[in-house]
């Protein structure tokens, strides 16, 4: 009850707690009724969201209706379209919440939310990319940094392997030297249900930003820049080095294509193991934790940033967020979305290992271990820093890039097909931008 009051006062304090007629209320007042809240989180996501709501629900008296989907997007964009949306929903990224908010569906959070606590406790950087025209339309609950490889170092120790690599050559000739012992390197799974093949967006994204750096990589997720390109391809078969040779994943395509993103690792922690490197996002790191409970952080398993390819871009990160946004101004949502937004609510998420925090007010300290600390280090020092980039594109485009890597891996000999179907989906997606 401790932390429920400490809620209360907070919000209290930043004039958020009202009731129904809208008349505000001093510390004490509860607001009651109920707020929906539609997003992707499940399994033990939804187990860190609930325990971030309860103290909430305590404070307030409002009772947060969850739906979870992973085909957020379609179900988001058909709840908008028949004028039924949530309260509350997380958003595929900046591209749609974009699109939603030149269609007026979304609330200017500029009236709902303190401002200066805001520009105090956000960077700008952050600000920036939940807005649209000038207007404040989504704030970041959490993020992830992307393109981490994973590994077992005792297990890449025994194959004689010195990690990090210093260049994405080294790293390519270890992942060499590992299967010329009959052993295959890495790990990939880009199962997601009706999100199948994000997971494989994440690695061109990353190889494409080494290797071009941030300006061709925003005339990419803009459209100005062909799939087709020199660039585009040579970032496709940079990839392939590793997905379309079958000495180099494990289970070969088929495994890749039915592998849940969120399992892809098991094979790492096989005794022996099957495979010895794993890219994903922070977030992974809950999900391993979860499966195997008696791996330790740093000893049992660990990350390195994808090393360079072009020396000039080797420390740029790429990033990755729940953007939530309010689509119905109701006292209850407006409680809940301030709230989303303080150090109190991302707490949750960073105890958790699950997630770093945008509000500048959560501490390093707070994270629990050294790989979620390290991962928040990288990411507040990084030089060039931009956001996935299918999540910024447009939602055509984006689905297009998500069955397209399906298709690769299937078929990677028809990489020119593939890319030239994109430039198609291309013409039409970015007509209306």
């Amino acid at each position: 009850m401790k932390r429920a009051a400490a809620i209360l006062v907070l919000l209290a304090a930043s004039g958020v707690l009202v009731f129904a007629s809208g008349t505000k209320e001093g510390a004490g007042a509860k607001v009651g009724g109920s707020v929906s809240v539609l997003a992707v989180w499940g399994g033990g996501e939804l187990d860190i969201f609930n325990s971030m709501v309860k103290p909430f629900s305590d404070a307030t008296g409002i009772k947060v209706e969850f739906e979870g989907t992973r085909d957020l997007d379609a179900v988001l964009t058909t709840r908008v379209a028949a004028g039924n949306p949530p309260d509350i929903g997380a958003l595929p990224g900046p591209g749609k919440m974009a699109e939603f908010a030149r269609q007026g569906k979304m609330i200017d959070l500029s009236g709902v939310l303190d401002m200066a606590a805001m520009k105090k406790n956000y960077a700008q950087g952050w600000m920036d990319l939940g807005s649209v025209d000038g207007k404040l339309v989504g704030v970041f609950a959490k993020a992830s940094l992307k393109g981490l490889v994973w590994y077992d170092p005792k297990n890449l120790a025994a194959a004689g392997v010195s990690v990090p690599p210093k260049t994405f050559n080294d790293l390519m000739s270890s992942s060499q030297a590992i299967a010329a012992k009959g052993t295959t390197p890495w790990s990939v799974g880009v199962e997601s249900g009706a999100a199948s093949g994000w997971a494989g967006t994440d690695w061109l994204e990353v190889i494409f930003l080494r290797m071009y750096g941030p300006d061709k990589y925003r005339q990419w997720y803009e459209g100005k820049l062909a799939w087709t390109s020199p660039e585009v391809k040579a970032a496709w078969q940079t990839w392939g080095r590793i997905v379309a040779d079958p000495k180099m994943t494990y289970g070969g395509t088929q495994y890749e294509l039915s592998t849940n993103f969120g399992s892809a690792f098991t094979p790492l922690f096989q005794n022996p193991p099957q495979a010895y490197y794993f890219l994903q996002a922070t977030f992974i790191q809950s999900f391993i934790q979860k499966q195997f409970p008696d791996l330790k952080p740093v000893d049992d398993f660990n990350f390195f940033s994808f090393p360079p390819i072009d020396p000039k871009y080797g420390k740029g990160v790429e990033i990755a967020g729940d953007l939530v946004g309010m689509f119905k101004n109701t006292p209850q949502a407006a409680t809940f979305i301030k709230y989303i937004t303080t150090s109190d609510a991302q707490d949750f998420w960073v105890k958790a290992a699950d997630g770093i925090s945008p509000n500048r007010a959560v501490p390093i300290a707070d994270y629990p271990d050294a790989l979620s600390k390290n991962a928040a280090q990288i990411l507040t020092s990084a030089d060039i820093a931009v956001f996935d980039a299918s999540d910024n594109m447009p939602s055509k485009m984006n689905a297009a890039f998500w069955s397209a890597i399906l298709s690769y891996l299937a078929n990677p000999d028809q990489l020119d097909s593939i890319l030239a179907g994109l430039d198609k989906v291309r013409a039409d997606a970015y007509s209306g931008s």
